[in-house]
């Protein structure tokens, strides 16, 4: 029979982890105590190990961050990100922890250019399986505090750490990894309307993107983006040329009015932008 201990014992062995944190800079983030926890984990429970290695007995597998889709931020409002994972303990899960982060060393001040907390501890319950455990984790993304530093956009680390029902603690610092991205959005507007067959359809529009650091969107520049037909009663659009912005991250393309229909601008995106796509008003050809 597994012997539990009380939740003094547990709750003790986390203020002893706690007391060993090392202050830890997150330039992306300004939630209090997040680095300081991240540390905890990565520097305080073995000098030994180096960062980038799982620690102790609770084994974390099978995690999913955000359903496997980028987390696309704009500069307003909360994001909130799912997280599932799977802790493997025959000494039983008495807590878990998780983080985002993002660097090269999660114990160290300058390893870490990002890093980001849950605002309440992740839900664990035990499956059928004596001592494995289905978890979640919840991230509530505020952008206008959370994420300051524009350079923090791409890949980001899960880290999860935790303690047994003995106050054992154990951790893993690259479970798995997210894209986290910046909005983007883009306009188009197609003109004249309505137009003769044959005739020059002008098609203009802006793309921009989150600036997190000052709040706001600005024009994205240098940037490929598609202009793409789809004919009146068709469900599919062609691409009909690849444009790319100005320095302002403006947008023009012609090309030959042939059939009624609808013209958008799609911008795929990249590693550290999201992908957006604005369709025209519908153009009538005479």
């Amino acid at each position: 029979m597994r012997i539990r201990v009380t939740a003094a014992a547990v709750v003790s062995g986390v203020v002893v982890l706690s007391a060993l944190a090392l202050p830890v800079a997150a330039q992306a983030s300004e939630r209090t105590g997040a680095s300081t926890k991240l540390g905890a984990f990565a520097s305080g429970a073995s000098a030994t190990v180096r960062p980038y290695d799982a620690l102790g007995n609770t084994k974390f597998s099978h995690a999913v961050v955000n359903g496997g889709k980028d987390i696309v931020l704009g500069t307003t409002g909360t994001k909130t990100v799912a997280v599932t994972y799977t802790a493997t303990d025959q000494n039983g899960v008495a807590l878990t922890e998780a983080f985002l982060w993002q660097g090269t060393d999660s114990s160290t001040t300058d390893g870490i250019t990002g890093g980001l907390g849950t605002d309440d501890d992740p839900s664990c319950t035990e499956s059928a399986t004596q001592g494995v455990y289905t978890c979640k984790a919840v991230f509530h993304i505020r952008p206008a505090t959370d994420m300051k530093n524009n350079g923090v956009a791409g890949t980001w680390k899960l880290f999860l750490g935790g303690w047994d029902l003995y106050a054992n603690a154990s951790y893993d610092d690259d479970v798995a990894a997210a894209a986290i991205k910046k909005a983007a959005t883009v306009t188009a507007d197609a003109t004249p309307e309505p137009v003769k067959k044959g005739r020059t359809i002008t098609v203009t529009g802006k793309l921009a993107r989150a600036n997190w650091s000052t709040g706001k969107y600005a024009g994205y520049a240098s940037q490929l983006v598609k202009l793409q037909f789809r004919k009146k009663g068709g469900s599919t659009y062609t691409t009909l040329k690849t444009v790319r912005t100005s320095s302002t991250g403006t947008l023009k393309a012609t090309t030959k009015a042939t059939a009624d229909g609808y013209y958008r601008y799609t911008f795929a995106g990249t590693a550290t932008t999201g992908a957006s796509t604005a369709s025209a008003d519908f153009v009538d050809v005479k």
